[in-house]
């Protein structure tokens, strides 16, 4: 006889229940030093019947009431034989975090945390080391201890941070990439809360980085795409809740005393420049004497774009062209795409158009979408408008290609189109009169070659 499904489903929400507010909070302990135990036949039958509801419950990919006929025996072997198998630690978590999604009584919710930190305290307890390998695994089972308090009670995360300090501490690169995040969670939000300083943040911060950049590069040797998306997205997590405390003067305190004790790691100063640099800290003297540093000792196009950057802060534009042009060599797009940019501005402040124009179009090959170098371009014709001419017609001609030059900015970046708007119908008044035209045989749409160092072709427009 088949029971119909919903009293099925009934008696399994119902045995759900009850085996969540049948889980105490304190689990006796009886250990006699054996792996099975003082009564080992009991032992071993008990492991055997929770071992096999389990592995029913996790075939059925943890839908089915297995999970309750496995509580009573675990339970058993939890508390008699706490050394018969890592298994009871594993499952038991597994099946405690079960529980906690299916209830919503506060009580039993309570009762089921205590009860799974107290699993991964035995746990750490009777299997400090792994079972197969025999290494050290306590940093990596107070990382999973720490995660779950701060998942499943974020109130608790004082008691988190401390658990999840400690797991770091012990495992280093090789905790997992959840305990980086909530480890980094806790801490900020200590700090939020006053219990630590803002440089603790900026600290903890500093030690993750670098922890989270060594697996990135591991797995990218090891050409383990997925795991490096994962590491990817650690990075990205842990900077975005960086944010808010990014503040210059924080980390200018913190790695002011690092750069100070060891101002010729090359590593150190790659991470200090680079986080500088990202959160536009770069008037501080840090930041030159890092990127300096970094240059001497390793020069790279990106050293030297660093060093072009802040020099170009000081307004010492003719000495932070060596550098920037050394930069163009950089493999990062984005960033030649600035240098090219950064050249344009340097030559058109030293009034070598030619020069200004050649480095902006090259910022316009390498972003096709960028139209600040047409913007780039077309002011500087029309700040040579009349210096290119010598009567009422010549001294007008250049704002024919400047204008030019804005439409075609926002062409390909509409985002400049209102900005670009106000300048075409600025310009356009400068445009030479209908009588001029007139006066010099020139007839409207028919194409012109703007002289000097312009040297362009363009339309014949007259002023509106």
């Amino acid at each position: 006889m088949k029971l119909k499904p919903a009293i099925l489903i009934t008696s399994f929400l119902f045995s759900i229940t009850l085996f969540a507010e049948q889980l105490p909070t304190n689990l006796p302990e009886k250990d006699n030093g054996e792996k099975y135990g003082a009564d080992s036949v009991t032992c071993v039958m008990n492991l055997s019947l929770y071992r096999e509801f389990y592995k029913q419950w996790k075939q059925s990919k943890y839908k089915n009431s297995a999970v309750v006929d496995a509580q009573g025996p675990w339970r058993w072997v939890f508390e008699n034989c706490p050394r018969a198998s890592q298994n009871i630690y594993l499952d038991g978590a597994t099946m405690l975090k079960y529980k906690f999604k299916k209830t919503d009584d506060d009580n039993v919710k309570k009762s089921l945390i205590d009860t799974l930190i107290l699993i991964h305290e035995r746990r750490i307890k009777y299997f400090p080391n792994d079972h197969k390998t025999g290494e050290p695994q306590v940093g990596k089972i107070l990382g999973y201890q720490g995660t779950d308090l701060y998942k499943l009670q974020p109130s608790e995360y004082a008691q988190a941070y401390e658990i999840l300090k400690e797991s770091v501490a012990l495992s280093k690169e090789k905790s997992k990439s959840a305990v980086f995040v909530y480890y980094f969670r806790a801490t900020t939000k200590m700090a939020q809360k006053g219990f630590v300083d803002t440089t603790i943040v900026v600290d903890v911060y500093d030690e993750l980085s670098g922890y989270i950049d060594y697996n990135i590069k591991y797995n990218k040797e090891k050409q383990k795409t997925k795991k490096v998306e994962e590491w990817l997205n650690v990075k990205g997590n842990i900077d975005n809740t960086f944010e808010p405390f990014a503040q210059c003067h924080d980390l200018v305190r913190v790695y002011q005393q690092k750069f100070d004790l060891n101002p010729n790691n090359i590593e150190l100063l790659k991470k200090i420049t680079a986080i500088l640099d990202k959160k536009k800290c770069v008037e501080d003297p840090l930041y030159f004497e890092t990127t300096v540093n970094l240059h001497r000792l390793e020069p790279s196009p990106e050293s030297a774009y660093l060093i072009g950057k802040m020099l170009l802060i000081q307004k010492r534009f003719k000495d932070a062209i060596p550098y920037m042009e050394e930069a163009l060599k950089m493999e990062n797009q984005e960033k030649v795409d600035d240098a090219y940019l950064f050249l344009a501005e340097i030559f058109r402040a030293t009034n070598n158009y030619s020069k200004a124009r050649k480095m902006a179009l090259g910022a316009a090959r390498v972003n096709t979408e960028d139209g600040s170098p047409y913007v780039i371009i077309g002011d500087m014709y029309a700040a040579s408008a009349k210096d290119c001419g010598t009567d009422d017609l010549t001294k007008k001609v250049a704002y024919w290609a400047a204008v030019d030059k804005y439409k075609k900015a926002k062409s390909v970046d509409p985002s400049l189109t209102d900005a670009m708007n106000k300048r075409i119908r600025s310009y356009q008044a400068h445009f030479p009169p209908t009588e001029v035209l007139f006066f010099h045989a020139l007839k409207e749409g028919d194409s012109y070659t703007v002289g000097c160092w312009i040297n362009e072709v363009t339309k014949i427009r007259p002023a509106k």
